[in-house]
């Protein structure tokens, strides 16, 4: 029951992810190199907040409710920026790499790079938030026993799902936002990722933060396509699976035969 437990949580949490990576990164070698990428720079940022969360608890000397609603606050912040870092680097690599080309054009986009560093933000933080949680789930012990909520190992893995999700989607709006200087933008993402976190606190209350974690990522991820260029119509396209015609081109000669005597 424990191996089944197991398996089935680490596939509802990293089930999405590890198809999107099969099926759009892995076949790139520079969306592989922006993949791991992206992992470094969230882990820049779980260091920067371990340290922050060392030096407050031994200035303060406590470790209550308020400081760590502070500490899951500033992860977030520190998170972004690492983001935006993230941003940063990836816009330099873009811009040589187009000098380096033959044709001024770099090989990956900077949608393309906001996508899979996204993804990667999410992997990663999926990884950190759920491993010790898949480690308990093998067992032994039954959860529940003890009046808990018998859902915390599944619903642990729907929330890290959505949490994958959201980074990918956070990363597609973040990278446009700031390629068009949009403040608005940013401030919702940040905002939005704020909200996620706080949202966690009302667990073991599942209805209350599951719930509307979900109608976030949903939103979200409308918002994330609409921002990558798409539209209504490309999904019809697609679900119809019709190809459209190739241009032909028809040359006429200049030349007439001359009419025959």
């Amino acid at each position: 029951m424990g191996a089944a437990v197991f398996f089935g949580c680490a596939s509802i949490a990293f089930g999405p992810a590890a198809a999107l990576v099969l099926l759009t990164v892995a076949a790139e070698p520079l969306r592989v190199i922006v993949l791991v990428v992206g992992a470094f720079f969230w882990l820049l940022s779980l260091l920067a907040a371990s340290l922050l969360w060392f030096v407050a608890v031994q200035l303060s000397g406590r470790e209550d409710a308020a400081l760590l609603l502070l500490g899951a606050a500033a992860a977030v912040l520190l998170q972004e920026l690492c983001r935006f870092a993230c941003f940063k680097m990836l816009k330099k690599a873009d811009e040589g790499l187009a000098t380096l080309s033959e044709d001024g054009q770099s090989p990956i986009s900077l949608r393309q790079m906001a996508y899979v560093s996204g993804l990667s933000f999410g992997i990663i933080s999926g990884v950190f938030s759920i491993t010790n949680i898949l480690a308990d789930s093998a067992g032994p012990g039954t959860v529940g026993i003890h009046g808990d909520s018998p859902y915390y190992f599944i619903t642990s893995a729907f929330l890290t799902m959505a949490l994958v999700l959201l980074h990918t989607f956070w990363g597609v709006i973040f990278f446009d936002a700031c390629e068009r200087r949009r403040a608005g933008g940013l401030g919702l993402v940040v905002g939005s990722h704020l909200l996620t976190s706080g949202l966690t606190f009302l667990n073991p209350w599942y209805e209350a933060s599951l719930g509307p974690i979900f109608i976030l990522t949903l939103c979200t991820g409308l918002w994330a396509f609409s921002t990558a260029g798409g539209s209504f119509h490309n999904v019809l396209k697609c679900l119809s699976c019709k190809q459209e015609p190739e241009g032909q081109v028809m040359l006429y000669s200049a030349l007439q035969v001359p009419p025959e005597e």
